[in-house]
């Protein structure tokens, strides 16, 4: 996605792009910069974004992140690490953590500079997942303290704060398992081979051997074995063969002594068996063909697009400066005074709701789980008596996350804009404190009728069927891990003039669903809030008149059909019952507040009859 030429973070984001690819050893590596979650595939780095404000934190993470994958990418091998990859989950989780320490100590060694920007990044990802304040082990997985460990004990440096406190808790448990089977690493941490053979030891130390699955070095054996004895058996067979072929050549050559026609033949058999065999060798050329691109969408692989260069993917802070934002947010404020009174009351509702059902309960007299303290009297008094346990019962809230995909086309300027977005404002603030995460989103297009992708389009000559045919651009106002406080105004920036313009829902509503389901909650609700269906003068004008709706219709099959992501819709003042199964539409944009409440709290329902009737909604007919 590109960016604007102004934008002062784009020098910073060449460098560490050129730096990440020497540092890889690869020139070849695709570099990019995103607001979605970073990582790694074959040929491709996906770093955090740095706005132009470029923060301190912002840089560091950056920096950080890029080094450790570079290092992944330069010292990892793939085809091993699958040779001596674990089969139970915990062990693949603690196996990879070992193997990710691994790489960035080796290139520690030759990069010591790379050793300050990975603490960095540990640093802030120990910060956001709090483990500075935690006090109990098990609130740390097992797998991020082993790679903590095997970190420390290559590199000699102390963890960055958080990550020092997470390694303490499990410390004691680790060396006492495990003893000194440490004592080589420095041997064997540049051979990713030996090193493999070390983590497997220390999965099995753990006492996670069961998931190791079979040793690929006991089966090599095993196959060099079997081998020799195929070897040996047919030499007998072969022998006899020989024997066989003796005793029959004085006929046979006789036989071609008298008739030579017969060798005449049997030459050209050979020659044209030769030839036949040439004939079905595939040529090199056909597997070096390179693959088909894949489709721009999921949904419908029909579905093009003409150019995709100009799309972008923004953070809202990087759309207007620092004091614009505070003065539009005063605006939106201003604004809607006499309506945050009737929205602070359902918002209020929407908690109370929320929290009654954060009341803790427990199953009793089970097997396993947590020890039952209420019950050590009966095991005094009577030490036949079996320990009891218990277990704390899941509520349907909890490790959750809510998307807000907002539409921002010019229909909804004024009012419903307002409303939305002062909504969204209030229900961000509520779920956050129930302990929900909340992401925001909006989605418009960067230009009126077509922008540089028609201009393109018309210099190519005028193709026809071009796909969709406009600039696409993506809003972040809010990502699930971000404080609201801290993005506070960033919704202000609906309030700006010129911003608002076209409306192409598809491709916004399956950008929401991806980033939904990347994130690491059990349950994830996207709720899409528009007065409209698809529009966009540039690309219907040379398309068939559905070709944007038929897009939409396509996404919300899919993501139903997956089921990974909870979908409902608000339409304002428009069906949208007929493209949604889960759909309500208000005709007052006033209704907005209460809709979004009710929904939302019907998700939560303890009753799944209620939340049925819920989510039942307005049906199309």
């Amino acid at each position: 996605m590109s960016k604007p030429t102004d934008n002062p973070a784009d020098p910073f984001k060449k460098a560490l792009a050129e730096a990440t690819k020497t540092m890889a050893d690869d020139s070849e590596l695709s570099v990019t910069f995103s607001v979605d979650p970073p990582g790694r595939t074959g040929d491709s780095i996906r770093l955090p974004q740095v706005s132009r404000r470029m923060t301190r934190d912002e840089v560091l993470l950056a920096r950080g992140t890029a080094d450790a994958f570079a290092l992944r990418h330069r010292h990892h091998d793939a085809g091993v690490n699958a040779r001596y990859m674990p089969q139970g989950n915990m062990a693949r989780d603690l196996y990879d953590a070992m193997e990710t320490a691994r790489c960035e100590a080796v290139g520690a060694r030759a990069m010591p500079g790379t050793a300050g920007n990975i603490d960095a990044k540990i640093g802030v990802e120990a910060a956001r997942k709090g483990y500075a304040d935690v006090s109990d082990k098990a609130q740390i997985p097992l797998a991020t303290a082993a790679g903590y460990w095997i970190r420390q004990m290559a590199t000699g440096r102390d963890l960055p704060r958080g990550a020092d406190n997470a390694f303490e808790l499990w410390r004691g448990y680790i060396e006492e398992q495990t003893g000194d089977r440490l004592d080589n690493l420095q041997d064997v941490l540049a051979d990713q081979r030996a090193f493999a053979r070390l983590a497997r030891q220390l999965i099995e130390d753990l006492g996670y051997g069961d998931q190791l699955g079979d040793d690929p070095d006991q089966e090599d054996e095993n196959e060099e074995e079997d081998g020799q004895a195929e070897e040996e058996e047919p030499d007998s067979t072969g022998n006899e063969e020989e024997e066989d072929e003796a005793d029959a050549s004085p006929e046979q050559s006789q036989d071609q002594q008298d008739d030579p026609s017969q060798a005449e033949v049997s030459m050209d058999d050979m020659a044209d068996q030769e030839a036949g065999e040439e004939a079905e060798m595939p040529e090199a050329d056909e597997s070096a063909e390179p693959p088909p691109p894949p489709p721009v969408s999921d949904a419908d692989p029909n579905y093009t697009v003409f150019s995709d260069r100009n799309d972008e993917i923004v953070m809202a802070g990087e759309l207007a400066e620092v004091a614009e934002l505070e003065r539009l947010r005063a605006y939106l404020d201003q604004q809607l005074e006499p309506l945050k009174g009737a929205v602070s009351r359902l918002a209020n509702k929407l908690q109370r709701r929320l929290q009654a059902q954060q009341n803790r309960s427990w199953e009793f007299d089970l097997e396993e789980g947590i020890l039952d303290a209420g019950r050590l009297a009966r095991v005094v008094a009577n030490p036949t008596t079996p320990l009891s346990f218990k277990m704390e019962r899941d509520t349907e809230f909890r490790d959750t996350c809510v998307t807000l995909l907002l539409d921002n086309s010019g229909s909804m300027r004024g009012r419903p804009i307002s409303i939305a977005a002062i909504c969204a404002d209030v229900l961000a603030r509520t779920l956050e404190r129930c302990g929900v995460k909340v992401e925001i989103l909006g989605f418009t297009t960067r230009a009126w009728k077509g922008g540089t992708a028609r201009e393109e389009w018309l210099k190519a000559g005028r193709p026809a069927a071009p796909g969709r045919l406009n600039d696409l651009r993506h809003i972040v106002y809010k990502s699930a891990d971000a404080p609201w406080r801290r993005v506070r105004p960033n919704l202000g920036l609906m309030m700006k003039e010129g911003l608002l313009k076209e409306n192409i829902d598809g491709e916004a509503l399956e950008w929401a669903h991806r980033r939904a389901v990347a994130r690491h909650e059990a349950r994830k609700i996207l709720m899409v809030i528009s007065d409209g269906a698809p529009v966009d003068d540039s690309t219907l004008s040379v398309n068939p008149a559905n070709y944007l709706e038929k897009h939409l219709r396509d996404v919300i099959a899919m993501i139903e059909k997956r089921r990974a992501v909870e979908l409902l819709a608000i339409g304002i003042g428009h069906d949208v019952t007929r493209y949604y199964d889960r759909a309500v539409t208000i005709t007052d944009v006033d209704q907005l507040a209460g809709a979004m409440t009710e929904q939302l709290a019907a998700l939560f329902d303890a009753d799944p009859r209620a939340r049925a009737r819920v989510m039942g909604m307005r049906r199309a007919s």
